[in-house]
């Protein structure tokens, strides 16, 4: 159950880091320290009107700070709330919801972790990046980040920071491969050990659904993270439901209670 103070959080800076790309700190309350990767948080502004309704945000990072945690969220500025977000300043107030959803999952036999991002998907992932460069088996992370160019390339800096091998693709040809991410990820994929290795996606829709064509007939375990449009985050208003796949056919899953991260083979992609 969450508190009011739970329900607070004071914005420690907001700043535009590639053009409509902000990455914002927060002060928030101790039950974040909890927060796993993949997880989320629903934010909007204190005392405004506008966004009405909560944003879904992938957590970036965290840590521990005094008697609260200090989280930061990475998110584009596409529609009107974010937009809204993005003009608040040092000291101002949201109201936050979080954490949420459910984390990524590790196999027993994993020894190599690859992440695929695509665009704004790198928020979740480095995160991931982060808790898997603090395991004490020395597992191996390879991380794969796409982008249409050099100037939209997010969160390099930062995976590198967690020993991982850092592998670019912007679209033009501005930095490392030319063409899209999955493109080098198909290329890449025959090289690991499948029984050992597994993958974690996070990025656009059709991203998505290539990886998951990628790894349809190669037994790797692969988890993906789907972003939808929220209303709520707690399964009251159906906004982000998708459909997957069981024994008795077509089901429908909430991303925010079910998800956010799901087996990519259960997915229905449409």
């Amino acid at each position: 159950m969450f508190t009011k103070e739970d329900l607070k959080a004071r914005i420690l800076s907001n700043v535009e880091v590639a053009p409509s790309h902000f990455l914002m700190e927060l002060a928030v309350s101790r039950v974040f320290r909890n927060a796993r990767p993949g997880q989320f948080v629903m934010l909007r502004p204190a005392g405004r009107g506008v966004p009405f309704l909560g944003r879904p945000l992938g957590i970036y990072s965290l840590a521990d700070h005094g008697d609260g945690a200090r989280i930061e969220v990475l998110y584009r500025a596409a529609g009107r709330g974010t937009q809204v977000i993005s003009t608040l300043c040092e000291g101002e107030r949201m109201e936050i919801l979080g954490p949420l959803g459910n984390s990524f999952e590790f196999p027993p036999a994993m020894d190599t972790a690859v992440l695929v991002a695509g665009g704004i998907g790198i928020a979740p992932l480095v995160f991931l990046a982060r808790q898997l460069s603090c395991r004490s088996d020395g597992v191996r992370v390879v991380v794969y980040i796409g982008a249409r160019d050099a100037g939209t390339l997010l969160g390099v800096d930062r995976v590198k920071v967690c020993s991982a091998e850092v592998r670019l693709c912007t679209d033009d040809g501005s930095t490392g491969y030319r063409g899209p991410v999955t493109d080098l990820f198909r290329e890449d994929l025959g090289s690991f050990e499948a029984a050992k290795t597994a993958v974690f996606v996070c990025g656009p829709g059709p991203m998505l659904r290539r990886v998951s064509e990628i790894v349809a007939d190669h037994p790797v375990f692969c988890q993906v993270l789907m972003e939808e449009r929220m209303a709520c985050g707690m399964g009251a208003c159906l906004g982000c439901t998708i459909e997957v796949k069981s024994r008795q056919g077509v089901q429908y899953r909430q991303v925010c209670t079910d998800g956010p991260v799901f087996d990519i083979r259960e997915i229905v992609w449409r």
